[in-house]
């Protein structure tokens, strides 16, 4: 497998992720980083996560990723900013990382793949962009079930 494989890889592994969010959230693509033999991709929620909910976002994206057959490597409990990290079956890296504001960050990290040129991400994301603009703007999107003030 090269870098480029394995970032369509990464990027098959997020578009599942975020098929299985119900209700749907506004993502939008974070920065895409290279290392010497692996890369990483990244989506940034734009949709608020409201502290209530937090715990039930963790929950879906951890179910799906049990179902998918990923390993829980480990868990972030912190009241600020929980997380959770799991491995797929072909070494692959995934986590949840809940930031500033309710904004939920997802990375998937490969393993050491063959040198190659990587293309950036080719889903486009499902709401703003905001290409080009760093840092990325905190959650601005409101959802009625997501953004509730009660659980």
């Amino acid at each position: 497998m090269n870098m480029q494989e394995a970032a369509d890889r990464a990027d098959e592994i997020l578009d599942a992720t975020f098929a299985g969010i119900e209700p749907k959230v506004v993502w939008m693509h974070g920065p895409s980083t290279e290392g010497g033999c692996d890369l990483s991709r990244r989506r940034a929620v734009l949709t608020v996560i409201s502290d209530q909910r937090r715990g039930g976002f963790l929950g879906v994206v951890e179910r799906g990723w049990k179902k998918a057959g990923y390993r829980q490597l480990g868990v972030n409990a912190s009241v600020d900013s929980p997380a959770t990290y799991f491995e797929t079956e072909d070494g692959f890296r995934v986590r949840l990382l809940i930031g500033g504001g309710g904004q939920a960050f997802f990375e998937v990290a490969t393993p050491c793949v063959d040198k190659s040129q990587v293309a950036p991400p080719t889903t486009p994301p499902n709401g703003p962009s905001y290409e080009g603009v760093y840092p990325i703007p905190r959650p601005n999107i409101r959802s009625p079930f997501w953004s509730a003030g009660a659980p």
